[in-house]
């Protein structure tokens, strides 16, 4: 019995074996036949966009399709460059699963063309192609292209917040008013309120609103008090003192002129060696959930803080540790969070713009600074 259920094991085996070098030989091989071209709209087309219309369809790109060997999900991306570029460093359109053509938003094409380096209201001329790929693979682009002029509006999306920095030599920044100063977190639910968590060294510091400016500016009253500096003519107020170099948190509310400088002990939080950001908001689409997220860079100064500048689509994001799932950071308000105050486990809805984004691991604060150059 043992010797036949030898013999059957090795049969199994060797049919396995067979099998699958049948598949290798037998599996399809994509080629490519033909490349896809640009139909409409017609080269010269002018476009001038307004900020009215962001949200509507600003015209309807149309190309042939690509031929490959075999039939397969053909996947095509529309991208535009400067007129002239090589298509090295393009900006991505639209992109479409087998469709030929897409209706192109406004503010789609507008952003486009200020990341290409359009002045608002002086019209610019770009060159717009398409390319196929089958599953990522075996890539085809249009051997013509469009050529197409469009006079593009600012593209700023509204910010109606005022920010505050740390300035003093308890602080990254050290006294300089305009060095990478550290801003405070602010809440999502209540845009009067800040807090901070991090490292100080021994010394002292202030608030300042506006980066390169003395004023408006907050020292300490008496009674966990802030006191205001509003213009140059106000006397200095004194300054936040740190006696012992640590971990506090500070927080503020400038509507009650209240603050609370008390310590905090990090000995047990983890210190990250990578934190990075992803979501649709990366690509415009689901599939920036997918792949490795956008590496943030650690801050010399102080270990769990991070920054990074990337361009964001409409979307949603957030922020993970190790380029993992197992620790991960989120919230439900744009622009800024922190615990209890819209940092939160959520998805963190984003617009469309180039950002500059601060996070804070021991907290789960964030900073999403827009309209950045």
């Amino acid at each position: 019995m043992k010797n036949l259920h030898k013999i059957l094991i090795a049969f199994i085996g060797v049919l396995a074996v067979s099998c699958t070098a049948d598949d290798v030989e037998n599996r399809q091989i994509v080629e490519k036949i033909s490349t896809p071209e640009m139909m409409a709209p017609a080269t010269g087309k002018q476009y001038i966009l307004t900020e009215v219309n962001a949200n509507n369809d600003e015209d309807r790109f149309v190309w042939s399709a690509a031929k490959y060997s075999e039939s397969v999900v053909v996947e095509y991306t529309l991208l535009m460059d400067v007129s002239g570029g090589d298509f090295t460093k393009p900006q991505t359109l639209v992109k479409t699963s087998n469709a030929t053509q897409a209706a192109l938003l406004v503010k789609i094409l507008n952003q486009a063309a200020i990341e290409l380096g359009a002045v608002p209201g002086t019209p610019k001329q770009f060159d717009v192609k398409v390319m196929a790929s089958v599953s990522g693979g075996v890539p085809m682009t249009s051997e013509t292209l469009i050529t197409i002029s469009v006079n593009a509006y600012s593209g700023l999306i509204a910010y109606p917040f005022t920010d505050w920095y740390f300035v003093g030599d308890a602080t990254v920044a050290g006294w300089d008013n305009n060095k990478d100063n550290q801003p405070l977190f602010r809440s999502g639910t209540n845009s009067k309120e800040y807090k901070f968590t991090g490292y100080f060294k021994v010394g002292a510091f202030k608030l300042i609103s506006t980066l390169g400016q003395w004023t408006p500016m907050y020292g300490k009253g008496a009674g966990g008090t802030l006191v205001a500096r509003n213009v140059d003519a106000d006397p200095d107020p004194a300054s936040f003192e740190i006696a012992t170099a640590g971990y506090y948190t500070f927080t503020m509310n400038t509507e009650a002129k209240t603050y609370t400088l008390v310590a905090y002990d990090a000995s047990a939080d983890t210190n990250y060696t990578r934190i990075g950001f992803l979501g649709s908001s990366r690509t415009g689409t689901d599939a920036g959930w997918a792949g490795d997220d956008t590496e943030m860079t650690k801050s010399a100064f102080d270990s769990h803080l991070w920054t990074v500048n990337v361009t964001l689509f409409d979307g949603k994001g957030k922020f993970r540790a190790n380029n993992a799932w197992g620790k991960s950071w989120g919230g439900d308000t744009a622009f800024s969070g922190f615990t209890g105050n819209g940092a939160n486990g959520g998805d963190i809805p984003v617009a469309r713009s180039k950002y500059k984004i601060l996070f804070n691991d021991l907290d789960g604060s964030y900073m999403m600074f827009p309209n950045q150059e």
